[in-house]
């Protein structure tokens, strides 16, 4: 079920246009995703946690990979992404400091930002990165 919210989520953002905010993400999301799961309860908690500013707090309710399941990383990974759609950096940050399993969240929210208007990671994060591969494509 985790899997198939993140793409959804991603497929959202990506639609023309983008989905109008926070709550129409995560409604669609929520409307995909079976609604006895385990990651659809934490989905609809997450949609009713979007007033909330504090990630920290947001963490302990709905989890954030401390547990290392989909239920445990899914629904505050894209809460952190619905409440910043349209900026990569602050998506990452507020993602991280709530701690858990930050690699894989974060890796979420990058994703579905990514498909999105927040589009690509700050001009200073690519920079910093190492080069690719000589054996990986440049363009697909």
């Amino acid at each position: 079920m985790g899997a198939m919210a993140v793409a959804a989520a991603a497929a959202r953002a990506a639609a023309p246009g983008g989905p109008p905010g926070p709550e129409a993400l995560l409604d669609g999301v929520v409307a995909l995703v079976p609604a006895r799961s385990a990651v659809g309860a934490g989905l609809r908690r997450a949609r009713d946690m979007l007033d909330y500013g504090d990630a920290a707090t947001v963490a302990a309710v709905l989890g954030c990979g401390r547990r290392t399941t989909a239920h445990d990383t899914v629904p505050f990974a894209l809460w952190s992404a619905a409440r910043c759609l349209e900026d990569f950096e602050e998506a990452f940050w507020t993602t991280a400091r709530a701690g858990g399993d930050v690699d894989t969240t974060c890796a979420m929210v990058g994703g579905v930002l990514a498909a999105g208007k927040a589009g690509t990671p700050p001009a200073e994060w690519v920079e910093r990165t190492e080069a690719l591969p000589e054996w990986v494509p440049r363009s697909l």
